[in-house]
């Protein structure tokens, strides 16, 4: 390895193939993928579940399992091939020379072993190192990846630390060995959108000071402009676009990309005037590709006898940096032509108002001791919630883990009863109501979209049969018949074929799934449709399909939605006021268009800039927060965001740190909850600045 140059590039993956194979067929997974990743470089490779991105990483650290197998190409790695290497060979390289980070960090640390003793067993194995050198260098390690109190940390377990925290510890073990190459497989999924902000800093920041060539895995697309200077587009197992980050996004050469793109809520998109569009059809299965190009079936370019030929090979795009595309007709299209699909709707008016909260709280009481004994301690998860949602309105709820919405839904939900205030559903106070004291007309009256559809439903029951039950407890239909007709009409209203109501679960995608979710839902013939995260655990073409739905449905139906999400992009788009919460606190609230312009609360303005966007064009401020969120068991003193706000110093003798701030309202019904004065305020600048079209 001595002699590599590092002009030539670190990572060379040519004409790559990987199947797996099963006792019924061999599956490609991969097929003809290249990609070069230059010293010191940060490549970043998108593309919907199923793409074929992790199996690439996991071809380069040589780790596909018992069935699968590299069926053509090589990967070479500073020059050596690695396919031809040797289990000695490869130990040697992996875990010094390449390392890779999870996405679920605790997959990735030993849950009995002390996290100084797990980073230092990495230069003991690789560098025979000696044991006190190690340890020195674990702390150096944890303080670089900005963690507080070093030797603290050294001395806990992995689960005495939060969910960045340990995030944190995965990056500096990966890192103790100094690797050439990092492989970051969507390492910020399961963390909260502040915390993704200082970790993507801090991968960019160690990137450059270790001179580290990264392969980051990732859906979102905004996180790649943040983190890489190169992009790699995958569809069904192929390359189909590759360039310079800002190239692609701003002058795109592939139908799928533009396709991406216009499925993301950017700044300016509005759910009224300028709808997203959803790639319309579904992604192919690896065994039943389409012949020639992957995406002709979904593409609005298709041609037959010319998309359909014959494999499509990559061409360079010329008078641009490394630019690539996997298209027969990138050349004629007209690529700023603006989109044909788009419908404008109408805004419809909100009715009256259908559900209102006073002065909710929910306290819980949990015992400090292991097993039930010991002093009880009070969890504020809600303090004093206020709000009133109308007729054909979406109330957004935002807020980082841990901050109280989904505590929030279950009292609404009658899953858990309030400790205090009032819950008024049309002119019933449901409050002290728990679900099995509710009566029927209430339950359908008020339903649930949750965030993983795969857990909601029963695994060995049909889709129509799923969707008759729930017509079944909420008393709808006379007889069978009835019943089967409205359960084919929910089935039209979600947008899903009829031939489905006898498939079972496993047979569904994701995003199918959650629009069976959706139609029991609706089954009763909901009024209010809480959806926690209903998204968020679905592909970015799915979800715009998906939105897409629930604001149609919203207007045939005229549905207040609850929409419960971290993902500010979305709310922004969907959203006819928002509601931020911290820590059990709602501090702001007010229109969409009042939340995302200053003046903002301190914790409003730190989530939009931690907020990724896709859009070169878009300027923002980065603030990125210090510390953990406190625990709701033990809230600091004053003002439940003062440990983390960094406009604290402008309020006068310490007000902050002592007394909790008054709910102060800034005009048309836009509040806040901040001991900041009036011209403090007035001085605040957007976060976001989208550059004049």
């Amino acid at each position: 390895m001595e002699d590599w140059d590092p002009s030539k590039p670190i990572l060379e993956i040519e004409n790559l193939s990987i199947s797996f194979f099963t006792r019924l067929r061999e599956i490609p997974a991969v097929m003809d993928f290249s990609c070069t990743v230059m010293a010191g470089e940060a490549m970043g490779l998108v593309g919907e579940s199923g793409c074929g991105k992790s199996t690439v990483a996991l071809a380069v650290m040589r780790d596909l399992g018992k069935t699968g197998r590299i069926t053509g190409g090589s990967i070479r790695f500073k020059g050596r091939d690695l396919t031809r290497l040797s289990e000695e060979e490869l130990r040697h390289i992996r875990g010094s020379e390449i390392a890779m980070i999870y996405q679920e960090p605790m997959a990735s640390l030993n849950p009995a072993m002390k996290v100084g003793a797990q980073l230092a067993e990495v230069p003991v194995i690789h560098q025979n190192m000696a044991k006190a050198e190690a340890w020195a260098l674990a702390r150096q390690i944890v303080a670089d990846v900005r963690l507080p109190d070093p030797d603290r940390i050294l001395n806990a377990y992995p689960h005495q630390l939060s969910g960045g925290q340990q995030q944190r510890i995965v990056i500096a073990m990966a890192l103790m060995a100094k690797p050439a190459l990092l492989i970051l497989d969507e390492p910020t999924t399961a963390l909260d959108v502040t915390v993704e902000a200082g970790i993507v800093d801090l991968v960019k920041d160690l990137g450059a000071k270790y001179g580290t060539s990264m392969l980051f895995i990732s859906h979102n697309l905004g996180l790649v402009l943040d983190v890489c200077d190169r992009i790699c587009v995958m569809y069904s197992g192929e390359a189909v676009e590759t360039g310079n980050v800002e190239e692609v996004f701003t002058s795109m050469r592939h139908p799928y990309t533009q396709a991406l793109f216009r499925s993301i809520p950017l700044p300016g998109a509005d759910k009224n005037a300028r709808p997203l569009i959803s790639i319309p059809g579904n992604f192919p299965l690896p065994h039943e590709r389409p012949p020639g190009c992957n995406f002709g079936p979904r593409c609005d370019y298709f041609e037959k006898g010319r998309c359909d030929a014959a494999d499509v090979p990559m061409e360079t795009v010329p008078d641009a940096h490394r630019h690539e595309s996997r298209c027969r007709k990138w050349r004629e299209i007209d690529w700023q032509a603006p989109p044909k699909a788009r419908i404008a709707k109408e805004k419809l008016p909100f009715g009256k108002v259908v559900l209102r909260m006073d002065d909710l709280k929910k306290y819980y009481s949990v015992s400090t001791g292991a097993f039930g004994g010991g002093s009880k301690k009070v969890v504020k998860a809600n303090e004093t919630l206020s709000f009133e949602a109308r007729e054909g309105e979406t109330l957004a709820i935002v807020g980082e883990s841990g901050c109280g919405k989904s505590t929030f839904a279950k009292v609404l939900m009658g899953l858990e009863t309030a400790t205090s205030g009032q819950i008024m559903l049309f002119d019933e106070n449901v409050q002290s109501t728990p679900i099995q004291k509710r009566g029927a007309d209430t339950v359908s009256q008020v339903q649930m979209v949750f965030q993983n559809p795969f857990d909601t439903l029963n695994p060995s029951m049909t889709v129509g049969r799923q969707i008759i039950r729930a017509l079944e407890v909420f008393r709808k239909g006379d007889n069978d018949a009835d019943r089967q007709r409205m359960m084919l009409d929910l089935m039209d209203l979600v947008k899903l074929p009829r031939a489905f109501a006898e498939r079972m679960p496993r047979q569904l995608s994701g995003g199918q799934k959650q629009r069976v979710g959706i139609a029991r839902a609706f089954a009763g013939g909901a009024k209010v449709v809480v959806a926690d995260e209903p998204v968020s655990a679905l592909d970015v073409s799915v979800q715009a399909a998906v939105t897409d739905l629930l604001m149609d449905i919203q207007r045939e139906n005229r549905t207040t939605l609850l929409f419960i999400s971290h993902d500010l992009s979305i709310v922004r788009y969907l959203a006819d006021r928002v509601m931020v919460m911290y820590l059990g606190h709602v501090v702001e609230m007010g229109t969409t268009e009042q939340v995302f312009s200053p003046p903002y609360h301190p914790y409003t303005e730190a989530l939009l800039s931690a907020v990724p966007i896709a859009d070169p064009t878009v300027v923002r401020k980065r603030i990125v927060l210090e510390g953990e969120i406190p625990s709701a068991m033990n809230p600091p003193p004053g003002c439940p965001f003062q440990t983390r706000c960094r406009w604290k110093v402008q309020v006068p003798g310490g007000l902050c740190d002592t007394e909790l701030p008054p709910v102060r309202d800034l005009g048309e019904h836009h509040q806040i909850k901040c001991h900041l004065s009036a011209e403090v305020l007035a001085t605040m600048e957007p976060v976001i600045k989208v550059a004049a079209e």
